[in-house]
C-alpha cells in the first residue's frame, strides 16, 4: 500500500488566501498526496484571555493573546471554498483539520477523505462523539497524550461502528527535538490498538518520516512553509519547499527499498551470482591418479564448477586427469 503523504500547510498562509494558494502549488510540486490546512473559529477555539505558547510568542507579536493571533490566521468559509476549488484545479487533494463541530460539518459537506483529529482535541468528548457517528476514515494525532487517553478516545470513536482509524505518533513541541520523536512507539500502537499507524512530525528532520515508514507508517504528515523566516507561529517548525520535496523523495525511495517479505534472487543480482560464488579448484598441480584432499583443492571464484558445499563428496576421490593450479575441478 502506498504511503499517503500529507503536506501540512496549517496556518502558514498567515490568513492570506494568495499565500495559501502558493502553499498548494508547493505541495503539488513536491508530489504530496494531500495539502492540509486548519479550519477553526478563534472565538470557539480559545478564550479571549488565553495565553500563547512560548513557540507562538517567539515568532509573532508577544503582547497579543492567542485569540488575537488566531483571528488573523482564520480563513473564512468563502476562502475555504476558493481554496478547495484551487486544489481541484491543481489536481491535489484538499484536507483540513477542524477544531469544532461546525467547521467539521463544513468539511464533511465538502467530501474530505479523512477526518483529522488534532492532538489538542483528543479529550474533546463532544467532538469525538460527533465524529463517531460519521462514516469517515479518521486520523488521530496523539501529541502530549498517554496510552490511556488514546485508548479512551479510540473507544469513543468506535462506539457506533467499526472505524478505519490511523493512530499518528505526534509530539506537541514546535519544533520537536529529535530525541523526543520516539518512532518506536509506532510498534506499540499497532500491537496494542490493532490499527493503521502513521506520524504527524513536527521536527525539522527530513529523514525521520522515512524511518517511520520503515516501521510501518502508512501516513506521514509534515508541516511546510514558503520560508521559515516568515512571521507566524508555525513557520520555524516547518520545512521549506526544497526540504519538503526531498522528504517525499526519501519516502518514495524507502517504499521501493522495503520491497516485500519474500527472499528471492532478483533480476539485478542474477548476473553477479556466478561471479561472487565459488567452485572447487586445484590449489596446486594435481596429476591423474592422485586423490583429492584439502591440501590440493580450494574454493575460489567464479562459480560454475563443483560447489564448495559438495567438497565432502569430492575429498578422497581419484583424479581422472591432470589439473593445473587454479583449474576448476571436474570429476
Amino acid at each position: 500500500m502506498k504511503v499517503i503523504v500529507i503536506a501540512e500547510a496549517g496556518v502558514n498562509h498567515n490568513g492570506n488566501l494568495k499565500i495559501a494558494k502558493k502553499l498548494v502549488d508547493v505541495a503539488k510540486l513536491a508530489r504530496a498526496d494531500y495539502v492540509k490546512f486548519q479550519s477553526f473559529s478563534h472565538n470557539k477555539l480559545v478564550t479571549n484571555k488565553a495565553a500563547k505558547a512560548n513557540y507562538q510568542k517567539s515568532n509573532s507579536n508577544r503582547s497579543e493573546t492567542q485569540s488575537e493571533m488566531l483571528k488573523k490566521l482564520e480563513l473564512s468559509i468563502k476562502e475555504h471554498s476558493k481554496l478547495i476549488n484551487y486544489c481541484k484545479k491543481k489536481k491535489i487533494k484538499f484536507l483540513s483539520t477542524a477544531f469544532d463541530i461546525d467547521n467539521l460539518k463544513f468539511l464533511i459537506k465538502n467530501k474530505i477523505d479523512f477526518i483529522k483529529i488534532p492532538s489538542g482535541e483528543i479529550t474533546n468528548l463532544p467532538l469525538l462523539k460527533y465524529i463517531s457517528t460519521k462514516n469517515k476514515k479518521i486520523l488521530l494525532s496523539t501529541g502530549a497524550s498517554t496510552l490511556k487517553e488514546i485508548e479512551k478516545a479510540l473507544k469513543i470513536l468506535k462506539k457506533n461502528k467499526k472505524k478505519n482509524i490511523t493512530v499518528l505518533q505526534c509530539n506537541s513541541a514546535y519544533p520537536t527535538p529529535i530525541k523526543d520523536l520516539n518512532l518506536n512507539i509506532l510498534k506499540t500502537f499497532r500491537k496494542k490498538f490493532n490499527c493503521n499507524i502513521g506520524i504527524s512530525d513536527h521536527s525539522l528532520s527530513i529523514i525521520a518520516p522515512s524511518c517511520a515508514v520503515a516501521l510501518g507508517a502508512t501516513i506521514v504528515e509534515k508541516h511546510f512553509t514558503l520560508n521559515r523566516k516568515m512571521r507566524g507561529p508555525d513557520h520555524k517548525s516547518s520545512l521549506e519547499p526544497k526540504e519538503l520535496a526531498k522528504m517525499i523523495d526519501n519516502i518514495r525511495e524507502i517504499e521501493v527499498a522495503l520491497g516485500n517479505s519474500k527472499k528471492i534472487v532478483t533480476k539485478s543480482e542474477k548476473k553477479n551470482r556466478k561471479i561472487i560464488r565459488k567452485s572447487l579448484v586445484a590449489s596446486k598441480n594435481i596429476y591423474k591418479g592422485q586423490k583429492f584432499t584439502i591440501k590440493n583443492i580450494i574454493p575460489k571464484r567464479p562459480s560454475g564448477g563443483i560447489s564448495p558445499m559438495n567438497i565432502e563428496k569430492v575429498l578422497g576421490k581419484i583424479a581422472k586427469k591432470d589439473f593445473k593450479s587454479d583449474e576448476i575441478i571436474k570429476l
